[in-house]
């Protein structure tokens, strides 16, 4: 069941980033919403589609991913409830990425007239959007750098750092701990590793005391610690708080 309407959500993630009045909430709450549920591993858009509609993602996880020619899966983000993964669709009419479930999910399906039409009278809101995809692709340049610059042990306690603080934003941390609905092949697709790897890697981060897991929940012991080791920043997520609250 949602903890929030599909509205509410969006309006809470957006002001994790960006003020907004009143009214601009009003507005947005109003926005026409199609909730639909997905399986794990469906593709809600892909490469080369020609949505008119973007995605609000209310409970789950999805990632985008491209492929390589061979068929090898490389995945740029995830995304967690209160993102729209496909906001640039907004303007870029053909998807060059695709976007996929992680987890059972429930998406929240906003026409693109709603979305320009409050853009149109609610120019505080186009810059909250935005300000949204310049976020992700923050986010995408310091996975760039980690990928490139960072041992696999460093990178997913970068990751780990990273949807904690996300998660913390929508109100889906509760005393450090917080469900995390990935396989280790898709963190393996994620951080540029092996699933063999990746699986040695959560061991070392659970021997070395940073985390505990159990089914999918992941509890952080060592806060301080776990960011040390991932060179965690969270600068790069331009939060309105610091992340650490």
């Amino acid at each position: 069941m949602m903890a929030h309407s599909p509205n509410g959500l969006m309006i809470r993630k957006l002001e994790s980033i960006f003020s907004l009045c009143e009214e601009e909430r009003q507005a947005l709450a109003r926005l026409p919403v199609q909730v639909t549920t997905f399986k794990a591993d469906q593709d809600v858009v892909r490469i080369g589609d020609r949505p008119s509609q973007s995605c609000l993602l209310l409970e789950g996880f999805t990632c985008v991913y491209k492929l390589t020619a061979e068929g090898k899966r490389q995945i740029v983000a995830f995304h967690v409830p209160g993102d729209i993964p496909d906001l640039q669709s907004l303007h870029l009419k053909v998807m060059d990425n695709s976007v996929a479930t992680v987890s059972a999910c429930t998406l929240g399906f906003i026409p693109h007239e709603a979305l320009h039409d409050i853009c149109n009278r609610y120019p505080r809101i186009t810059a909250a959007l935005w300000r949204e995809t310049l976020v992700d692709a923050s986010i995408f340049r310091e996975w760039m750098t980690g990928i490139g610059r960072r041992e696999a042990y460093h990178r997913m306690a970068h990751l780990l750092c990273e949807l904690r603080v996300r998660l913390t934003m929508v109100g889906l941390v509760k005393d450090q701990t917080f469900d995390l609905p990935i396989t280790q092949t898709e963190l393996a697709d994620a951080i540029g590793a092996s699933t063999v790897h990746v699986n040695r890697v959560l061991q070392e981060l659970r021997a070395d005391g940073l985390i505990r897991s159990k089914g999918t929940q992941v509890s952080i012991l060592d806060w301080e610690r776990l960011k040390a080791v991932g060179d965690f920043d969270p600068l790069y997520l331009h939060l309105r708080q610091d992340g650490n609250a």
